[in-house]
């Protein structure tokens, strides 16, 4: 295993600039110089300031819940787990609690955020918390979606047939069910 120096000197940033933006998204260019004299200009999409959740609400110790939407990145239909933006005043658990009921129908009395994950952090500076739900009730909230959400249920214990469906491929998601699952196995 290599050694990873933990006093590594950050590039100093000179400048950065919003060099594109529409509704959702915004690109940012960032002039940069490293600690050996190296200059570089670098454009990543800018991410919210609060950040995101990703909830995977448990039923009891081997069912999850899931939700069906519409992915317009690929223009179909794909199996998630509920999530969303953590609005100004909230933290990431209660932005979580809240997302459940709007596109679950679920609330919980027990969240716990175990990780936290970036897509890709070379072009994009957005966070997103995984956040367990247990202990779960219906509750629901109205949300932003454009149609309802289908809601479905599935096992722990069944978790390759989950993998080898061609609508539930969201890397983030795939991350998140295998990070609760070992989460789980330790609680």
């Amino acid at each position: 295993m290599s050694k990873i120096d933990p006093d590594k000197v950050l590039p100093r940033i000179h400048h950065r600039e919003i060099v594109a933006q529409s509704r959702l998204f915004k690109v940012e260019r960032v002039d940069l110089e490293f600690s050996n004299g190296a200059t570089r200009q670098f454009e990543r999409m800018a991410g919210t300031s609060n950040g995101a959740v990703m909830i995977v609400p448990m039923l009891d110790h081997d069912t999850f819940v899931l939700v069906r939407e519409y992915a317009a990145g690929n223009h179909s239909y794909q199996l998630g787990f509920p999530k969303g933006l953590i609005d100004p005043g909230e933290n990431a658990v209660q932005a979580a609690n809240r997302e459940l009921m709007e596109e679950a129908g679920y609330g919980a009395k027990q969240l716990d955020e175990i990780h936290t994950l970036n897509m890709a952090p070379n072009f994009f500076n957005s966070e997103m918390r995984v956040v367990v739900a247990q202990d779960l009730y219906e509750q629901w909230l109205e949300g932003d979606e454009p149609e309802p959400l289908e809601v479905v249920t599935w096992k722990l214990s069944e978790i390759d047939a989950l993998l080898a469906r061609n609508d539930f491929i969201e890397a983030r998601c795939i991350a998140a069910l295998f990070l609760v699952r070992k989460w789980l196995k330790e609680q």
